[in-house]
């Protein structure tokens, strides 16, 4: 063990050689041999085991995109990237493996475990004040960190580096469904969101569009002038996004298999031989996305889709998810058949069932599959299931690197499934194949900090569910949590209820209608604070207890703080017309029913405390914190309508209020370099008026249009052009 510590008093503790991650680089650290350690550390055969205790009011954040509420103590969890679609309580993993957690009490610390494999998480189950986790492996990196909860954030996501950043257009409404088969259903369904006045700017393409479900194929029967129809959807400002799987089908002829082949750019079982598992194609091989030339290969192949005008793509099924091995389906018939004609008993017939229903994502498969790594010592055999949660990571690095030589200076939008801390840095995520129930719109609202605080600030859920059938009523309330996440995508299953937000009645689309609106007016507070989450190393989405230190705030689970200014708190029961909030200081309560409801003045001042508030189905309610604007726009049917120069400007002040608005090209990478456009507002209340100061370097501001709530509840509107950098208002 070696222990050493950075200037920013970051504590890594080394334990054997790691497999590098590459999740974090270019950090200096000096060797510091007298640091205690927090817990015991015991190498136990070929595993890792720390163990530590948990005082009574410790509250445990983090492990990213898992299971069960946003504190994470009292349960066991695992960091294994599982394509497991039915995400219930008793799950440990999910798609994700995320291994940064913060335990806040009355010292507030934080850990890092930088391991590409299985790692346990017991935090408080088997014991309620013991903690242990599990490596299995003894090389492995810790990164301990002390301080605030969001000091610690902080620190910890300088250390991963910035976070991805799509193009604008990716903050609009988003269509998908496994499968909008062809043109014309896609057509179809572009024209109803018009038809029906209905914001959107993108279209899925699921696996459907592809020749027999191989990666960078387009069925000619069903698409058969792809970049042309490409242009079509892109001449009414709609966006095609293609889905790439990470299974490379066996077909002699097929580009992509031969090259793999010819260069020994694919995983390989224990004789070298090209691995051969089972997915969507048939049988497939995986490319070795740990070998820099084979990830190089595989990114230069979105080329020809950026060529035909395509600016989005989803990365799926990169766990490796695993129908059946080769050999697995081998060992599974022969088993099948060694029982005909015996007179079976019960635990054998479970035996029989189990050989088949375990043939997915099977761990002997993962433990017989080999990559090539190249390292700083050269080349190196690694199996699999050591390095199993880099797998996706390098999948969607591949995809980066590749629109990166492409263009270096354009933003493409870029989701994937699997995930690994590090990859935050290249493309956003989903998470994954939820259901359409109330509990995963629970889920969604717990794993949003989580997410942000491995570095995900572009995430979201499949709003409605991906399986199952959503009602009405559960569409309008996951809309209305949804219109907040950076990815707002509406994804449904083959054989479930269509989902579009036409399909359940004229009343439920009059809603969805006005909820979908209102995330187009929310688009310049969400991009703003989304921006500066990521440049500051701040969180998008957190927990009371992020800001708030009272005891209450630590264990409130259903509400969150949405960037700078606003506090959300969601319905998430069937038929509840109205839910119970907690409020750690004095805000003002607004409650939405369309950006026109805006001039009803809908704002009712709350003091701090429990309440209980009416929310009918057609409505949802935010709170404003005090002393903070929210920068809203016109609504618009695409993000590329939405007028900047017109802002409305909302906000609960008691004595001063200020907002830093940011804002870009949308498109380029030209804010790294500090090109882009800031706007301060700041408000002072006098005795019977208001002092107003915009100052900017938007040269094409307009007008401003202000909702400011006093001390006393009531709402002053205040319209003001902008011809001048500041105005005062008597």
């Amino acid at each position: 063990m070696k222990i050493y510590k950075s200037n920013e008093g970051v504590i890594k503790v080394c334990f054997g050689k790691m497999i590098p991650t590459e999740t974090i680089s270019g950090h200096a650290f000096e060797v510091c041999e007298d640091q205690e350690l927090r817990g015991g550390f015991l190498l136990e055969q070929s595993e890792l085991k720390w163990t530590f205790s948990l005082d009574k009011e410790d509250v445990v954040y983090g492990l990213g995109q898992n299971m069960r509420g946003m504190n994470k103590r009292g349960s066991i969890y695992e960091s294994f990237c599982s394509d497991d679609p039915n995400h219930t309580p008793d799950k440990k993993s999910l798609y994700g493996a995320h291994n940064f957690f913060v335990v806040q009490g009355a010292k507030t610390w934080g850990v890092y475990l930088d391991f590409a494999g299985r790692i346990k998480y017991d935090l408080g189950f088997t014991s309620p004040d013991t903690s242990q986790v599990s490596v299995e492996g003894q090389d492995v990196d810790l990164y301990f960190f002390e301080g605030t909860f969001s000091g610690i954030v902080r620190q910890f996501r300088k250390l991963i580096g910035q976070s991805y950043v799509p193009p604008k257009w990716a903050f609009g409404y988003q269509q998908s469904r496994w499968s909008y088969e062809d043109q014309d259903k896609v057509r179809e369904v572009a024209e109803s969101f018009d038809r029906h006045d209905l914001p959107c700017d993108a279209i899925f393409l699921d696996i459907d569009y592809m020749e027999n479900f191989k990666d960078f194929t387009i069925s000619e029967k069903r698409f058969p002038d792809f970049k042309a129809f490409v242009d079509e959807m892109k001449a009414i400002d709609i966006k095609l996004v293609p889905i790439i799987d990470a299974g490379v089908k066996i077909e002699p002829g097929y580009d992509v298999y031969e090259e793999g082949i010819k260069n020994d750019f694919f995983v390989t079982d224990k004789q070298g031989k090209p691995f051969v598992a089972a997915v969507w194609p048939g049988k497939v091989h995986f490319p070795d996305f740990l070998n820099k030339d084979a990830r190089n290969w595989f990114g230069n192949f979105y080329h020809q889709f950026l060529e035909m005008g395509i600016e989005g793509f989803w990365n799926d099924m990169n766990e490796p998810a695993i129908f059946y091995s080769e050999q697995g389906i081998k060992e599974a018939i022969a088993f099948v058949k060694a029982q005909e004609g015996l007179n079976l008993d019960i635990y054998t017939f479970f035996e029989l069932k189990d050989n088949i229903l375990k043939l997915s994502n099977a761990e002997k498969d993962y433990k017989s599959m080999y990559h090539i790594m190249q390292t700083e010592t050269g080349e190196k055999k690694l199996n699999h299931y050591d390095v199993h949660n880099l797998y996706g990571y390098n999948m969607t690095r591949a995809a980066a690197e590749g629109f990166t030589r492409y263009d270096d200076h354009r933003r493409y939008l870029l989701l994937t499934r699997a995930s690994h801390i590090g990859m935050a840095k290249h493309s956003g995520i989903w998470t994954g194949d939820n259901h359409a129930w109330w509990e995963h719109l629970k889920l969604n609202v717990h794993m949003m900090p989580a997410l942000n605080m491995a570095g995900f600030l572009y995430a979201g859920a499949d709003t409605g569910g991906f399986g199952g059938d959503a009602s009405g009523e559960l569409l309008v309330r996951w809309m209305q949590f949804s219109l907040f996440t950076p990815l707002l995508r509406n994804h449904a299953a083959m054989g479930t209820r269509v989902q579009e937000p036409w399909q359940f009645g004229q009343h439920t689309t009059e809603v969805l209608r006005n909820m979908m609106r209102m995330r187009y007016a929310f688009i310049p507070y969400l991009y703003s604070e989304y921006m500066k989450a990521n440049l500051n190393y701040e969180m998008l989405f957190a927990p009371l207890s992020y800001v708030y230190g009272d005891t209450m705030s630590k264990s409130v689970e259903d509400q969150l703080l949405f960037g700078e200014s606003m506090m959300l708190a969601p319905v998430m029961e069937q038929n509840a017309k109205g839910r119970y909030v907690y409020l750690p200081e004095k805000m003002a309560m607004w409650r939405i029913e369309s950006f026109e409801s805006l001039d009803v003045l809908p704002f009712t001042l709350m003091e701090p405390g429990h309440h209980h508030v009416d929310v009918p189905t057609h409505e949802f309610v935010t709170f404003l914190l005090p002393g903070k604007l929210v920068p809203l726009a016109k609504p618009a049917n695409r993000v590329s309508k939405i007028d900047t120069t017109d802002l409305t400007v909302i906000g609960y002040v008691p004595e001063k209020a200020t907002y830093t608005y940011f804002d870009d090209d949308g498109v380029t990478n030209a804010y790294q370099k500090g090109v882009f456009i800031e706007t301060h507002f700041e408000v002072l209340k006098k005795e019977t008026s208001y002092s107003i100061s915009v100052d900017t370097n938007d040269h094409k501001l307009r007008n401003v249009t202000f909702y400011l709530i006093d001390d006393s509840g009531k709402c002053h509107v205040i319209k003001q052009g902008v011809p001048i950098e500041s105005m005062q208002l008597v």
